[in-house]
Formats: structure tokens, sequence, C-alpha cells
């Protein structure tokens, strides 16, 4: 019985140090650089093909070779997993930089309807990492919390320097890039839990969690790395993080 919560313990503190990774994204900014625009883009490109990857090698093809998997309960779990995002996304308040203001209006303040759209999208990343563990496998589970680490390193950069150039401080723009991680501890928490003790509901949790990242790149990522004029470079970052996620798997799955 010690095992379960072992697996609970390591799916959860797997997920806190890969929200955690968006601390060292700010690094730069805390440190007075400014990134260019096409340096954003190609890293957010990047963000994307890993987590393209972890969604495809990591997630669904695991999904489908459950014994209690198959298509159509992958079907139904991905389809679920983009429809949450989808209702998140429609229904919270939230702002973007780029694209302005969505979901229903609200009276909170813009940085924090900023910190609920990068919330949205960082909730679903945690629960990839925290259901891969409750699978009880490790070494997919540590591939997928290092790509998510990874990925989320541009993406802590791409929320600390539109901060910077809203005229906040780089000490709080930081912060601010933190602690939009650190939502993913929750979706790990929820992730390895519900699947540890309810081990039917594997395949739709790996299922639901690679529909739900897929719904973000194609919904968000892409189209804000292709919307600042390097959309060819970002796409080439998009390749390279697809191609790294893949070996990562490859050597720990």
């Amino acid at each position: 019985m010690q095992l379960v919560p072992d697996i609970v313990t390591m799916g959860v503190v797997a997920s806190l140090l890969a929200g955690a990774a968006t601390g060292l994204g700010a690094i730069p900014v805390l440190i007075g650089g400014k990134p260019s625009r096409r340096t954003l883009d190609i890293m957010l490109g990047f963000a994307a093909g890993v987590m393209l990857a972890a969604s495809a090698f990591s997630l669904l093809v695991p999904a489908l070779a459950h014994p209690l998997g198959g298509v159509w309960v992958v079907a139904l779990g991905f389809a679920l997993g983009g429809f949450f995002v989808h209702v998140a996304d429609k229904f919270l308040p939230h702002e973007h930089f780029e694209t302005g203001p969505e979901g229903p209006p609200s009276a909170m303040s813009r940085i924090w309807l900023f910190v609920i759209a990068i919330t949205i999208h960082n909730f679903p990343e945690g629960l990839a990492v925290g259901v891969a563990f409750g699978a009880e496998d490790m070494g997919t589970g540590i591939a997928i919390a290092i790509a998510i680490g990874l990925q989320n390193i541009p993406e802590g950069l791409a929320v600390a320097a539109p901060l910077v150039r809203e005229g906040y401080s780089k000490w709080k723009a930081g912060g601010i890039a933190l602690l939009t991680g650190l939502v993913e501890p929750i979706g790990g928490l929820i992730g390895v839990s519900v699947v540890t003790f309810a081990q039917f509901l594997l395949p739709y949790g790996l299922a639901f969690a690679a529909g739900a990242m897929i719904f973000v790149v194609s919904d968000e990522i892409v189209p804000e790395s292709h919307s600042g004029g390097f959309a060819r470079i970002a796409t080439i970052g998009l390749m390279a993080g697809f191609i790294l996620m893949m070996v990562l798997d490859n050597v720990f799955g």
C-alpha cells in the first residue's frame, strides 16, 4: 500500500518542478535583457513542438495501447480535453497582451486577467505530468516532466517580457511569471490522484491531457508565434521542440 502515496508525491513534485521552470524563463528579464520578438516567437514555437510531441508519443500512444483503452475511448477523452479548455477559455474572464480580453467582462485588474489566461494553458500541462506518473510509468513521467519544464522556460519569458513593456518592474514581472507556473502542481495532483485510485480512467486521463494541450497549441501558441512576422523561424522552433521531445520519450520511455 506504500506505493500509491509515493506515486502521488512524485507526480505532484514533478509537476511543481516543471511549473517552476517558468521562473527560469524570466531570468533574462531580471538581468535587464530585452528579448526580441524574433526570439520570443522561436521559443514559443519550440514550446509548441514539445507539447505536440508529448501529446502524441507520451500520452496518446500509451492510451491507445492500454488494455482499457482503444480508439473510441481515446477519441472521447481527447475530445473532452479540448472541450474543457474551450469552455474555460469561453467562460473565464482573461486577457492576452496580443489579442486583448476574452471571456465575460470582468472588473479584475489587467494583470490578474493575464494570469488567468496563462493558468488556463498551464493546467493541462500539470495534468499531463500527473497522469503519466499515475500510470506508474516512471520513464514517461520523467520525460514529460522534463519536456514540460523545458517548454515552460520560453513561456516564462513570454510572460515576463510583455509585463516589463507594460511598465511593471522586472522583479514583479519575474514573480508573476513564476506564479503562472505554480498552477501546474494542482493539475498534477488531480491527474495522479484520479488515475491512481481509479485505474480504469487512465486511458481517458492520458487522452484528456493530450486533447487539452493540443487545443492550447493550435488555439493560442502557434497563432501567437506567427503573429509577429517571424512565422518561418517559429516553425523551425516547433520542429526542434518536437524532435527534442521525441528523443526524450525514447530515452526515458
